[in-house]
């Protein structure tokens, strides 16, 4: 199982990022599919989620509003478009996936997902 995540960057407040989790050995139809965020020295944060099958999205309050999950089946690709970026949406970026039987209010949680995707840098300045 193998997530590639990509996408990620240096750009301006106000600027726009798309990431990509391109999934190999799962598909992102069988899987909850998650964005989680870390800054430095803080705690790793859930950022968004999207189930597997009815394709419920889930946000944190921190970005709701602003980013938008998705995910194509045929490219077995997730997404995530960041739009009105912030200074502090700078993170290093996972993507995950989780086979959990609830995906629903287990959704922010680390412990619900099974595989992790190496990380991609976004920075945003002032």
């Amino acid at each position: 199982v193998q997530l590639q995540a990509s996408g990620g960057g240096l750009v301006r407040a106000g600027a726009s990022l798309r990431l990509s989790c391109a999934a190999s050995g799962v598909t992102v139809r069988a899987y909850h599919m998650g964005w989680f965020r870390q800054a430095p020295g803080k705690e790793r944060e859930f950022v968004a989620g999207i189930s597997r099958s009815a394709g419920v999205t889930y946000y944190s309050d921190t970005v709701k509003g602003r980013f938008t999950i998705s995910r194509d089946v045929a490219k077995n690709t997730a997404y995530l478009q960041m739009d009105s970026l912030k200074p502090e949406d700078t993170a290093v970026y996972y993507c995950a996936a989780s086979r959990t039987a609830t995906y629903s209010g287990y959704h922010d949680s680390q412990n619900a997902y099974n595989y992790w995707g190496q990380g991609t840098q976004v920075t945003v300045s002032s």
